[in-house]
């Protein structure tokens, strides 16, 4: 489901069915006010090193030499290179949702609920095959998340992937199509569960799929939640 595209979010296809209210950027507030051609100085000199080299092997000395930037001026901004990597990984959501379009959940109605999400994540499967950049970052996500030590640099776009999740599962009740024969909170960490397991089938996998069979499995995964979730 693309929870950190895939990739406004990531989640792999769960970030970008989660829409554009999930993925504003959680770097410390003081990043926000650095000059944007720095901000992206760093974020170009962090997306290349981490590219080239993979997270575990990625030197942030290589991106501060890159970039221009001091040590002392990173550690002020994030905490660490997960920080680091995380916010990256949230820009690169919003970069996608700029790509590939959203919807309002108000649009939303009881004959388009499913088609529209579908749609989306098919989009999001598009712009994916023609940037591999964003599957390698989604193997980067999902290895830095199997760190305990790193748990909580990803858990936060986990989070924020939960708040939209809440409000699709109520809007979907509002309308007719989601279940509310079980307690939300249930409801909720199940589809959490799965859309967690999907994407990262799906990275781990992508290479393996023809294109047509990568556009097979948007369709497959949502008629998985159709059926989890429909009255």
């Amino acid at each position: 489901m693309l929870y950190f595209m895939c990739v406004p979010t990531g989640p792999q296809c769960w970030f970008v069915l989660f829409g554009p209210a999930m993925v504003k950027p959680m770097s410390r507030k003081r990043f926000e006010n650095l000059d944007p051609d720095r901000q992206q100085r760093l974020f170009e000199s962090a997306a290349d090193e981490f590219g080239a080299h993979g997270y575990e092997a990625a030197s942030l000395n290589r991106i501060l030499e890159n970039s221009g930037m001091s040590k002392s001026s990173l550690y002020y901004y994030f905490d660490d290179k997960a920080d680091l990597f995380t916010s990256m990984v949230e820009r690169s959501i919003a970069f996608v949702f700029r790509e590939i379009g959203g919807f309002d959940l108000q649009s939303l109605t009881a004959e388009n609920y499913w088609d529209q999400l579908e749609a989306l994540y098919r989009r999001a499967i598009a712009l994916m095959s023609r940037n591999a950049w964003y599957v390698k970052l989604g193997r980067m996500f999902y290895r830095l998340r199997g760190n305990p030590k790193d748990l909580k640099a990803t858990g936060r776009a986990f989070e924020s992937a939960r708040r939209w999740v809440v409000q699709f599962i109520r809007r979907g009740q509002e309308l007719g199509v989601v279940r509310t024969d079980l307690p939300e909170t249930l409801v909720i960490d199940a589809v959490m569960g799965i859309g967690e397991a999907l994407d990262h089938w799906v990275v781990a996998h992508w290479d393996e799929l023809e294109a047509d069979e990568r556009l097979q499995s948007a369709s497959d995964q949502i008629d998985l939640f159709k059926r989890l979730l429909s009255p």
